[in-house]
């Protein structure tokens, strides 16, 4: 019996101790009104943007960090799903039909997103694409919300 007294004891001294960490936190923590907005300044974190955007230099400055990023430019012929029964047919030779048509203008890629079209050209033996459709960054913005 007086083990178990000595044991509740301990224990009640572990929970006024909880007791008076949560009671120290709650004196140190300020007071919240629960019917008033609450507003976070950003202490100059972020500028606002419009009268005090950076110069032109400054932009230019910001875009030249930016320039020796590589990118992955793709040129795409054309698409097709094939069952794999007859992918695994597939040998030197064999003729895969893809969606897009002859002459048809292929699409540029970069990192899988549209931004051009354009059609094949070969220079000094090796294939190139000339490019006639620049996709704006509207259309760019409309095809990725797709």
């Amino acid at each position: 019996m007086a083990e178990e007294i000595g044991a509740q004891g301990a224990a009640d001294d572990v929970m006024d101790d909880w007791a008076a960490a949560l009671a120290e936190q709650a004196e140190q923590t300020p007071q919240v009104d629960a019917t008033q907005p609450q507003v976070h300044a950003a202490s100059g974190l972020f500028q606002e943007l419009g009268s005090t955007a950076p110069a032109g230099g400054a932009i230019s400055q910001n875009l030249d960090m930016i320039l020796d990023i590589p990118v992955q430019l793709t040129v795409e012929l054309g698409r097709t799903k094939i069952a794999i029964r007859n992918l695994l047919q597939l040998a030197q030779g064999s003729i895969v039909e893809l969606d897009g048509m002859a002459g048809e203008p292929m699409d540029v890629l970069v990192n899988g997103c549209l931004i051009a079209q354009g059609e094949v050209v070969v220079v000094n033996d090796k294939f190139g694409i000339r490019l006639t459709d620049i996709i704006t960054p509207v259309e760019r913005i409309r095809r990725l919300q797709k």
